[in-house]
Parts: C-alpha cells; structure tokens; sequence
C-alpha cells in the first residue's frame, strides 16, 4: 500500500531507471549502425566504436601478414584504428620514401614503439632515437666501414659454415632428419658473438648444446610483438601473470647470458692491455669498441647501455641472418630449376676458381666422411669476400629471397606531428606509421604482374645485377637509418648458401607445415624440418 502511493506521487523514481534503459538499448545500437554505415565505402579493416580495428586484427593476428596482404591490393595505404592508437600501414614506394628520407624527422621510432620493445631491447639502437641513436649508428658504421672487419668476418663466417656442413654431413650418413632453421640460428648466434663480441660460446657443436639464452630470446620477442595489439599487457605486466610473467623470466635468462659476455670480454680486453698495451686485437670488435667509450665518463654508457648494444646486434645479427637463410633454402628446394642454376654456377665457380690458383679438385666419395670434408674445406677455401662477390645468380637468390620474404616483415614508425603522405593521406600526431616490406614485395603495382613468383632473373639483365631502390625493396630499410649491416648479411648469406647448396641436396620432411609465426622478425613457427643428402 505504502509503495502504491509512492508510486503515484513520484511516478519519476520509478519510471527514470527504465527511461535509461531504453534510452540505452536504443541508442547504442543506432551508434554502431552509424558508425558501420559511415565505413560501407572504407577498403580498410572493420572498426567499431571504442574497439578499433582490434577484433578483426585479433582473429587474423597469426596471419597478419597476408591479411595485410590482403588489403594492399586493392589500396596502397591501410588505416587500422585502435584503442589507444592509430596504425596507418603503407606500401607505396613513395609514401615510404617520405616517411624514411623525406620527412625522417617527423618520424622516430616513438615512444609507443619504445615503451612496447623497451624490456628487451633497451635503448639499444634499433628502439632509440635523436642524439643516442646517432651517437650508436656513428660508432657501429665505423666498425662495419673496416677492412679488418669484413676480413674477419670472412674467415669467422667460413669456419661457421664448415661447422654445419660438418654437421649436416654426419646427418645425412645417419639418415637423420634435421631443424635447419635451429641449425642455422645457432650458426649466426655463434657467428655474432665471435664477430660482434670477441666470444666464442659455442652452440654449433656437433652435440648441439642446450641452448637457453636462444629460446629466451625467441620467447621475449614473440611477447612484445604481441603488445602491439593487446591493450592489456601493462595489466598483466602489473600483476605479473601470463604472458608478462614468461617475459620477466626470459628476460632474467637472456640478461645472464648478455653480462656474462659483457664480463668476459672486459676481462679479455684488460688481460690483453696488461700483456701488450698497443695490442690492436682489442678493437676487432663492436662490443670492444663500445666498451672502450664507456671507459670516458663523458659517454654515460654503463654495464646496462652495453647490454643493450649487445641485444640490438644479437637481433640484428642472429635472428634476421638465419630466418632468411631458412627461407632461401625452402625456396631453393621447392623451387628445382633454381636449385639446378644455382648448384651449376657454384660448380662452374669451383672449377675456373681451382684452375686459377691451381688448386687440384681430386674426385671424392661422398659417402667417405673424410674425403667429403677434404673437398668441402678446400672448396670453402675459395670463397673470399671478392670471389663471392662475383656468383650473381647466388646474389639474386639471397635478394629475391628478401623481397618476398624479407626478415623485419613490418617496420612501425611514431608520428611527431600531423602530416600529410604524397599519395593525400592524413595522419596524426600521436598515431603510428608502419611500412611493410612482406607485403610490399606481393604488390604488382611494385613488381609486376609475377611479383608473387618466387624469379631470381628479375634481379640480372644482360649478365649483370640490377638494384631496386631501396623505397621499393625495403628489406634493410632506407634512407638515414638504412642497414649498417646490409654487406656483412649477405656476405654470410651467401657464404653459408655456396657450401649448402654445392654440397646437399635438402628434402621437406613429409606432412611438415611451413608457415611464419608472428614475432619481430619472419621465422618459421615449426622450424624447418629437412633430409639431407650429399651431392658429388
């Protein structure tokens, strides 16, 4: 009784609840027909309020890639809204070309970028900007510039690779199936560290050696990539559950591998000063020379700063190396006419190569372990950083290996100011702008109508290479932060790739799935399982 006359005295308590509610149900709803409405013509992603781009982004997430893909062509510049910021992905030479030289300034790799990438990669120089980056790039480019360097990194790439085809010979006289794709990560980690580093650690020994520091990594950069599309990871960061509390733990093991070659090579560097003081060996190396500048105050760079230059070139030096090789090597054997043009230029290199320095090219039984490594070392022995330099079909290999699987798929970028692309595309202060190697080498408005085939040939004309602007074939970047290491990749590349290739012969394990898994760089998801066999 007492509620029914409430009721009719102050109708509104009653009635205002339900008011909302309808108000609500109705609205809500009229909004998201209005927003879809609005986009009915839009080429991008689907996007809803609040949410972005993120739902369709997550579900595509492990074949971003070709979902880009997908996208690009039918328009060159991609908009993909997010909750907390915007991505504008491009693959028009031309827009690129802004972003990396035009208008480089305006676009550092951000503080978006940074915060995501910072845990592992500190403010190395592949997560840095402005003066740090600078101060980095200058000493790195005058180690890379060194004729000493690239006469090292000959010999250290030589013996890395001999180390492998030793391996892979033994596999294939046990019949062994093999990972490549783990064989050659732990041939361009050991590769790094005696280059890079001045160390030797190790992990291509022919009882392949646990290796914990490799998984780690692999681990923390799976991780952070997954940042990019989840707005909750500084959540779980926070409370240090899920995929942040795996980081945490990958990180401690990565960090104690980095100060222990850290520590190492100081301890060599000051054995080495107390011995002889003008001893030059102690500058052989990126890290040695980076250890030299922390020794002036004036530098600010500590134990933490080395540690950071140590990972920015492990990346650099290990993962980018390795995944392309894996994927030259599935190209070339599921590619048989390439396989044959190429085993038939190195053959001809080591014929006309012996027969200038008189070398004597004995027959040799591949099923005899002794005699098969006698020939594979002397062949090695042949390639110098000049005689590799001269094996085209080899180089247009590696390159076209690049273009269609290039080792950074994507490459994002912070916006410092608002701006407008040559091809009329705004974007916004705060927001990110990725270029996309992966799909930019998919693109026939870049390469033609073939650009999807897998065609060595398109990189010779007339018995010579022919370079593509580095706008279009973006696999080291371009413009002021173009790839310090671009001859050094390639002199591995290619020296591991002339041994492989002239002595094996490599067949996919049946029923293996190859597919790329989302991290920073393109490596395969369930490595790459081969037979081996020996070619005579």
């Amino acid at each position: 009784m007492e509620d029914k006359t409430l009721s009719s005295v102050y109708p509104s308590l009653y009635e205002f609840p339900m008011t909302i509610t309808m108000f609500v149900c109705m609205v809500i709803p009229a909004w998201f027909i209005i927003h879809r409405w609005n986009q009915r013509n839009e080429k991008g992603p689907k996007t809803w309020p609040l949410l972005g781009a993120s739902i369709e982004q997550f579900l595509n997430y492990d074949r971003m890639h070709d979902w880009l893909v997908e996208y690009f062509s039918v328009t060159k510049t991609v908009k993909v809204p997010m909750p907390f910021t915007s991505y504008t992905y491009i693959a028009d030479p031309a827009n690129v070309e802004h972003v990396l030289k035009t208008n480089f300034a305006n676009y550092p790799k951000g503080e978006t970028y940074h915060s995501y990438m910072e845990v592992l990669l500190g403010d190395g120089i592949f997560n840095s900007d402005g003066e740090h980056w600078r101060r980095q790039r200058k000493t790195a480019s005058l180690e890379f510039a060194s004729r000493n360097l690239k006469e090292f990194s000959t010999i250290v790439f030589r013996e890395y690779a001999l180390k492998l085809s030793s391996i892979l010979g033994q596999a294939s006289l046990d019949n062994k199936e093999v990972d490549m794709q783990e064989l050659l990560m732990r041939l361009t980690l050991d590769s790094i560290c005696k280059v890079g580093f001045g160390v030797e650690i190790g992990t291509l020994a022919p009882h392949l050696p646990n290796n914990s520091f490799a998984k780690s990594f692999d681990t923390a950069q799976i991780i952070v990539t997954l940042r990019f599309i989840n707005p909750l990871w500084r959540i779980k960061k926070f409370f240090n559950v899920g995929s942040e509390a795996l980081l945490d733990q990958s990180i401690k093991t990565i960090d104690d591998f980095t100060y222990s070659v850290i520590r190492k090579r100081k301890a060599e560097i000051k054995e080495a000063r107390a011995t002889n003081e003008n001893d030059n060996k102690i500058k052989h190396d990126i890290l040695s020379r980076f250890i030299e500048l922390s020794e002036n105050p004036e530098n600010n760079l500590n134990d933490k700063s080395l540690r950071d230059v140590v990972l920015n070139f492990v990346i650099a030096g290990r993962d980018t190396t390795a995944t392309t090789l894996s994927w030259a090597i599935y190209m070339i054997m599921t590619h048989p006419q390439v396989a044959d043009k190429l085993y038939s230029e190195l053959k001809d290199f080591e014929e006309e190569k012996a027969k200038q320095e008189n070398v004597s090219l004995l027959p040799y039984n591949p099923e005899d372990a002794e005699s098969f490594n006698e020939r594979v070392t002397k062949y090695a022995s042949l390639l110098t950083y000049d005689s590799l330099g001269k094996l085209l079909y080899l180089h247009a290999v590696v390159t076209e290996t690049l273009r269609l699987y290039p080792a950074v798929p994507q490459d994002p970028k912070g916006i410092l100011e608002d701006d407008v692309l040559p091809d009329g595309t705004k974007v916004r202060a705060g927001g990110m702008v990725t270029y996309v190697p992966y799909s930019m080498g998919r693109m026939e408005y870049n390469w033609g109508p073939d650009a999807a085939q897998f065609k060595p040939e398109r990189w010779l004309k007339d018995g010579f290479f022919q370079n593509a602007s580095p706008f279009k074939f973006t696999a080291f970047q371009a413009g002021p932060r173009i790839c310090l290491g671009k001859d050094s990749a390639y002199l591995q590349m290619k020296m591991t790739l002339a041994i492989l290739c002239r002595f094996f012969e490599f067949k996919l394990v049946p029923k293996h799935q190859v597919k790329y898994r989302m991290m920073t760089t393109l490596s395969m998801q369930y490595g790459l399982q081969l037979g081996v066999v020996r070619r005579s």
